[in-house]
């Protein structure tokens, strides 16, 4: 048990630096936020490989550490968070990549992006800018989400995945 939680602490820690880094050279700004595709492939990743908990930690810690380097927006918080931990729950349930895939677009680009609306209020910033908010994001989980899909489909062909 002691020797599972570790393997879990330490890939959540890797996997977050790796998306720090990563989030740090791929993103797209797209109208008043950025996407960053990279948080999506590693949300489904950690949804997969550690759960939800572990990822809902990884996601928390990847915004942190994005804002304080100043390449991510206070966005990113409900966003990832809410993505990975729909996605960790439902793939917990039915040990299917492709639900995870489901659970990340639903929890990102519909409710994260939903989510994001009180920070705009809280931030007094126009909303007049935000009509296109969940769409944005929509598109960036998408493209991630896919891509993540991709590789852990081949990893379970391959059996590497367990």
């Amino acid at each position: 048990m002691q020797n599972n939680q570790t393997r879990k602490l330490t890939l959540t820690a890797i996997i977050t630096a790796i998306n720090v880094v990563l989030s740090q050279m791929i993103y797209i700004p797209l109208g008043p936020i950025k996407a960053f595709p990279v948080q999506h492939f590693v949300n489904v990743l950690c949804a997969v490989l550690v759960g939800p908990w572990y990822g809902l930690a990884q996601a928390f810690l990847t915004s942190v550490i994005r804002l304080i380097f100043g390449t991510a927006t206070p966005f990113a918080f409900p966003g990832s968070m809410i993505g990975v931990l729909l996605a960790g729950l439902i793939y917990q349930r039915s040990r299917k990549v492709g639900f995870a895939v489901i659970g990340e677009v639903i929890g990102t680009g519909i409710v994260g992006s939903l989510a994001t609306i009180p920070l705009i209020y809280m931030m007094n910033l126009d909303f007049s800018k935000f009509y296109v908010i969940t769409p944005l994001f929509l598109a960036s989980t998408v493209v991630g989400s896919l891509t993540a899909y991709g590789l852990l489909i081949a990893l379970t062909r391959r059996n590497l995945l367990k």
